[in-house]
């Protein structure tokens, strides 16, 4: 009999595999809202047994890009515009908060914008490889770094999971953006945010966030 401890100890390379083919699969639009993840496509696909794509399905559950319906499998998940926007809202509110919190910081001895400047590489490099979900991560890392200059672990506790759920319409408005205006623009418009930060002034950076444009080609309404 396999014990509790062997069960638990799942190959993690497995698990990762099938973590990052559904999570592509979702943030690219190939698995659409609603659509179900046939757990036995994917282990056939992947080569693997159905106890990593399991654990993978959970996972990606907790981050919302997947829901668990009982006796009926996993789907990708569907968001309202309703709660896209709210989760928007709430970025925007705990960004804002980081900002007014951290700026101005103390240069003087260290670059505390190294992380957001080393993100936006990160981005504009797997921009420039074609590589979309290397970009998404490291879109996310660039707000969790503006986030963390306030030095307040309560409050990247708090936008930790706002920033998992958002990472489909995230990862959608940069898509469209490539696609409807220029693959540059993004990333240009995380330079000019970047820039503002990196003056130091909380005003100035507060309004660069305001116009951030997050919310530009998902075809929702502004937040207020």
């Amino acid at each position: 009999m396999t014990s509790p401890t062997n069960k638990a100890a799942l190959p993690l390379s497995l698990v990762e595999m099938a973590t990052r083919q559904v999570r592509s699969e979702v943030l690219s639009g190939a698995l659409e809202p609603g659509s179900r993840v046939v757990e036995e496509t994917l282990c056939a696909r992947l080569g693997i047994s159905r106890a990593p794509v399991r654990e993978a399905l959970r996972l990606l559950a907790q981050q919302g890009l997947v829901e668990h319906l009982p006796r009926r499998g996993f789907r990708g998940t569907g968001w309202s515009s309703a709660d896209i926007l709210q989760l928007f809202e709430l970025r925007q509110v705990l960004e804002q908060h980081a900002i007014r919190r951290a700026l101005p910081l103390d240069t003087t001895h260290g670059d505390p914008f190294s992380g957001a400047r080393s993100a936006l590489d990160d981005m504009r490099e797997a921009d420039a490889r074609g590589e979309s979900l290397e970009k998404d991560d490291a879109h996310r890392r660039f707000h969790e770094a503006i986030v963390g200059l306030a030095g307040s672990h309560q409050l990247d506790l708090a936008y930790a999971p706002i920033l998992l759920k958002l990472q489909l319409p995230m990862a959608r408005n940069l898509r469209e953006e490539a696609r409807i205006a220029k693959p540059v623009d993004g990333i240009r418009r995380h330079a000019v945010l970047l820039e503002a930060v990196e003056s130091n002034d909380a005003a100035t950076a507060s309004a660069a966030l305001k116009e951030h444009g997050e919310l530009t080609y998902l075809h929702l309404e502004s937040i207020c």
